[in-house]
């Protein structure tokens, strides 16, 4: 993270180096067209691209945090262990991976298979487990067969 933010920081200055650039190269020449006007022009569009990479590229490290973030919350959830808790340490044993709660990873697997198939159908109306639904999915509702899902058919 840190050499992400350096390279973003050098390319800021760089940037406004070319900006100041231009100013001056355009003061000196009274305001004319000059080579010396179009190469310092020519040097901030440079930067500027450059500049954009680097924002770009601290974007993507940003996405794959909060990414990484997810899946961990997802699999804390799953295993019902809080991150800042002493005892997951001793849980996760010698291995350094929590046990894993099949019951509460089921239980997080169809939420989000009903949040897919839900997204899949267009509907905005809740599913099984959202606070308008009563915390139970409903009980005379079968749940639409997925293909991806070779479970749900056996439901």
């Amino acid at each position: 993270m840190e050499s992400t933010v350096d390279a973003l920081s050098a390319a800021y200055q760089d940037f406004v180096a070319a900006a100041a650039g231009v100013l001056e190269a355009k003061e000196l020449s009274g305001g004319q067209n000059t080579a010396a006007t179009d190469a310092s022009l020519e040097s901030f569009k440079q930067r500027w691209e450059l500049f954009r990479v680097a924002c770009d590229q601290a974007e993507e490290f940003v996405e794959s945090m909060k990414q990484r973030i997810g899946s961990e919350c997802l699999v804390d959830e799953a295993t019902g262990i809080a991150p800042s808790s002493s005892s997951s340490a001793a849980a996760a044993g010698a291995s350094g991976i929590p046990p894993i709660s099949a019951v509460r990873l089921e239980q997080m697997s169809k939420a989000v298979r009903w949040l897919v198939i839900e997204l899949q159908h267009g509907s905005g109306g809740p599913g099984p487990g959202s606070a308008a639904g009563g915390g139970a999915p409903h009980p005379h509702a079968s749940p639409p067969f997925d293909a991806r899902f070779s479970e749900d058919g056996a439901q």
